[in-house]
C-alpha cells in the first residue's frame, strides 16, 4: 500500500512541483574536467568553452537519468551566449533536438509570462496588487471563507490558502478541454488557509491571475500573452495554445518515460483549465529572449514589456516565511546559491523538467529543459550547481559544529511534519499520508529531515534560537513557535513555495497506519478460521457455550469482507495513479458504496453485540472477539470519513 501512496504522492507534484533542492553533480567526464582546467571562475567568456562544459554534464547525466532529449540556453549582457539541442526530439524518427526549433513543455516556468502580464497590466493601472480579486471577476466569485480578501498578491505569492487540487487537471483529447473561465468556476478550491499566512503552491491560484488578466484586457488569454509578449519578443516558436498550432506541432519533442530498459513515447500533454499555470510549449531561444527582455529591466532590443521601473519591482522580494529564508519576488522564486541571489522558477509535466534561473547582479541566466519522465528533475538540480561552482565559485564556509547540549532541548523539534500544499476536503486528501518528513534527531545532535518526493535528506545544526544550518551545504531552516513555545512550523529557505507544519498525534501517518492494520486484522478474522478460534486458544477456558443467532456471525462476516473488498479494490484502481489527472476512475465510484454498505449494517451488529452481553450468548472469548469487529468497523468507519473516503467527495 505504502508503494501506491508513493506512486500517488508523485501525482502531486507532477504538474509544476519546483525542485530547487541541488546536489553537486560529480561528473566523470573526461571532456568535463578539460574544460574545468580552463574555467575562468568569473562566469563564462567563451561560448566554446562553455559549450564544452555543458556538452559534458550532459553526456553524463542523461545516460545516468536515462534522459532522451535536453535543450539548453544561456544568456549574458543582453545576447544569447549559447545555446544547444541533446538527443533525441524523436527517438523513432532519430529527429534531433535544436535548441531554436525544438518545442518542449516547460512546465510551471509558464507561469512567468502569466506574472509579467499582471505586472503589465499593474503598471496601466488596469489591476492593483492589494485589491480584493472579487472586484474583477464577473461570472463567479470565491467565497468569502475568512474575513480578510484575497488578492493579486496572494496568488502572485502562492498564499491565498487555497487547497491543492489533483482531479481533472489533464485530458486525453482536445475535445474535452474545458474553457478557462468555465473550469474555474467549476473547481474552486476550498480555502484552507487565511490569506497571506503561508504559501502552499497553488496552480489554480496562477491560473485565476491569468483569467483575470483576460477580464481585464478584454481579450482572450492566449491572445493577450501572444500581443504583448510573443510579439515584442520576437518569440515565434511559442504558444500556450492546445492542441499546438499546425506550424508549430512537427516541432514539438515527444515526451519519452524509460520503462523496462527502454524509452517509451506518450502522446501530448493536455492541460485542462489551468492554461496560465503550466501549458506552455517554447524553445530554448525563445526562452533565452525572455530571460533578456527581464534582465534588461523589461527591454529586449526596441522593444520593451515592462515600464524600468515595473521590472525591477517584480524582480524584488514581495513575501517571505521569514527574513531569514528565500521567499517570492512578484511570481519568481528567490534562491540562494554560492553567494548568488537568484531569481527564477522550475517546472514539471509529466514527461518534461524544466528550470529557469537568472541572476541579475551577473546579468545572466540559463534555460534548461528535460523531455524524460523521472531523472529530469534531478539532472537540473546537478546542472544548476555543477554551473554555480564551475563559474561562480562560493567561498569556503565555517565548519558547522553541534552544540553538545542540543540533544537537551531538541525534542521540541522531532516528530511528523505535512507540506502545506495539500488537499483537505475531497478523497485526495490520502495523499498527505506520504507528504510528510519525520524529523529526528541524530547521535551526533543535529536534526535530520527526510524529505519526501525527492527532495533529498538533510542534516541540520542549530546556529541561533529556532535558526538551523544545512551541515556540508548552504540550506537555512527556521522554525516558528507558539505563545506557548510549541513548534508549529517550519520554512526551508530552498523550499519558499510551501511551509512545513508540524502535525498533531492524531494526523501523524504512523497512528493512521496503525489503525489500518489492526482493523484490517481483525476484519480478516472473521474470515479466516484460524484468525477466529485465536481468541478461543488465548482464554483456554472449556465450557459450555449459549448458541447465539447465526445472523450475527454472518453479518459481522459480510461487513468485514465489504471493508476488505474496498481496500483491495481501492488499491486495483490506484495502481496507476495517472488516472487521478483525468478525473475521478469510474472503479473507484462502485467501490466507495462498499463502505457504506457496511456502516449501515454496522447498525444492526450493534444491537447483536448488545443482546449477546446481555443474554451472554457463545463464550465470553468469542463474544469480545465479536465486540472487537464492531469497535473495528466503526474506528474505520472515522478512518475513511477523516480522509474523506466515506461517501462521494470529489
Amino acid at each position: 500500500m505504502r508503494k501506491v501512496f508513493l506512486r500517488i504522492l508523485a501525482v502531486i507534484f507532477i504538474m509544476t512541483y519546483l525542485t530547487v533542492g541541488v546536489q553537486v553533480l560529480k561528473s566523470e567526464s573526461t571532456q568535463t574536467q578539460e574544460a574545468q582546467e580552463t574555467a575562468t571562475h568569473q562566469g563564462p567568456a567563451d561560448p566554446a568553452e562553455l559549450e564544452a562544459f555543458i556538452d559534458g554534464i550532459m553526456t553524463t547525466h542523461m545516460m545516468a537519468n536515462h534522459i532522451a532529449g535536453a535543450t539548453f540556453s544561456f544568456v549574458k549582457d543582453g545576447e544569447i551566449f549559447f545555446a544547444k539541442g541533446y538527443g533525441y526530439a524523436d527517438i523513432e524518427k532519430k529527429k534531433p533536438v535544436i535548441a531554436d526549433e525544438t518545442l518542449f513543455r516547460p512546465g510551471s516556468v509558464s507561469k512567468l509570462f502569466t506574472w509579467t502580464a499582471v505586472m503589465q497590466l499593474v503598471e496601466q493601472g488596469k489591476i492593483d496588487l492589494n485589491t480584493d480579486i472579487n472586484n474583477y471577476l464577473i461570472e463567479f466569485k470565491i467565497p468569502e471563507t475568512y474575513p480578510e480578501s484575497i488578492t493579486m498578491t496572494h496568488l502572485m505569492t502562492h498564499t491565498p490558502g487555497f487547497e491543492e487540487m489533483v482531479s481533472e487537471m489533464a485530458v486525453r483529447s482536445a475535445e474535452d478541454l474545458v474553457p478557462l473561465g468555465e473550469f474555474l468556476a467549476a473547481k474552486i478550491p476550498a480555502r484552507v488557509y487565511p490569506p497571506g499566512d503561508i504559501s502552499a503552491y497553488s496552480n489554480y491560484g496562477t491560473a485565476l491571475a491569468g483569467y483575470i488578466v483576460e477580464v481585464v484586457s478584454g481579450i482572450p488569454f492566449d491572445d493577450y500573452i501572444e500581443k504583448n509578449i510573443y510579439q515584442p519578443l520576437g518569440l515565434h516558436h511559442s504558444t500556450f495554445r492546445q492542441p499546438l498550432p499546425p506550424h508549430l506541432a512537427d516541432k514539438m519533442s515527444v515526451g519519452y518515460s524509460f520503462e523496462n530498459g527502454v524509452f517509451k513515447a506518450k502522446e501530448f500533454e493536455l492541460i485542462n483549465g489551468l492554461a496560465p499555470a503550466g501549458s506552455m510549449s517554447s524553445t530554448a531561444t525563445d526562452m533565452a529572449r525572455f530571460m533578456i527582455a527581464h534582465l534588461q529591466h523589461g527591454k529586449y532590443g526596441e522593444n520593451r514589456i515592462l515600464k524600468e521601473e515595473t521590472a525591477r519591482q517584480m524582480h524584488s522580494l514581495l513575501h517571505t516565511h521569514d527574513k531569514r529564508v528565500d521567499g517570492n519576488a512578484h511570481g519568481f522564486w528567490e534562491l540562494r546559491l554560492n553567494n548568488l541571489r537568484m531569481i527564477g522558477h522550475g517546472g514539471d509535466s509529466i514527461w518534461f523538467h524544466t528550470s529557469l534561473i537568472l541572476i541579475p547582479e551577473e546579468n545572466v541566466g540559463l534555460f534548461v529543459s528535460y523531455n524524460s519522465a523521472g531523472g529530469g528533475g534531478p539532472a537540473r538540480d546537478q546542472l544548476l550547481q555543477a554551473f554555480l561552482d564551475r563559474y561562480y565559485p562560493a567561498s569556503e564556509m565555517p565548519e558547522l559544529k553541534p552544540d553538545p547540549d542540543f540533544k537537551k532541548r531538541a525534542k521540541r523539534f522531532v516528530g511528523s511534519y505535512k507540506m502545506a500544499r495539500v488537499v483537505i476536503t475531497s478523497y485526495e486528501k490520502l495523499m498527505a499520508l506520504m507528504m510528510k518528513a519525520d524529523v529526528k534527531v541524530t547521535d551526533e545532535g543535529t536534526l535530520l529531515t527526510p524529505f519526501p518526493a525527492g527532495l533529498g535528506d538533510k542534516q541540520w545544526v542549530e546556529v541561533e534560537p529556532l535558526v538551523f544550518r544545512e551541515l556540508g551545504g548552504q540550506d537555512t531552516a527556521v522554525f516558528r513557535e507558539d505563545s506557548k513555545g510549541r513548534i508549529t512550523h517550519a520554512f526551508i529557505s530552498s523550499l519558499p513555495y510551501f511551509a512545513i507544519i508540524k502535525m498533531a498525534w492524531y494526523e501523524t501517518p504512523a497512528f493512521h497506519y496503525s489503525l489500518l492494520v489492526i482493523t484490517m486484522i481483525l476484519f480478516l478474522s472473521t474470515l479466516i478460521w484460524p484468525g477466529a478460534a485465536l481468541f478461543r486458544i488465548v482464554c483456554r477456558r472449556k465450557r459450555e457455550e449459549k448458541k447465539g443467532p447465526r445472523s450475527a456471525r454472518w453479518l459481522v462476516g459480510i461487513i468485514s469482507a465489504l471493508y476488505l473488498i474496498f481496500v483491495l479494490g481501492f488499491l486495483m484502481v490506484l495502481s496507476d495513479p495517472m488516472e487521478l489527472m483525468f478525473g475521478v476512475p469510474s472503479g473507484l465510484k462502485v467501490f466507495l458504496a462498499f463502505p457504506i454498505i457496511s456502516a449501515v449494517l454496522t447498525i444492526g451488529a450493534i444491537i447483536y453485540t448488545v443482546f449477546a452481553w446481555k443474554k451472554k450468548y457463545w463464550t465470553g472469548c468469542a463474544r469480545l472477539h465479536f465486540t472487537l469487529i464492531v469497535l473495528a468497523s466503526l474506528i474505520f468507519i472515522w478512518f475513511l470519513n477523516y480522509w474523506n473516503l466515506f461517501g462521494y467527495r470529489f
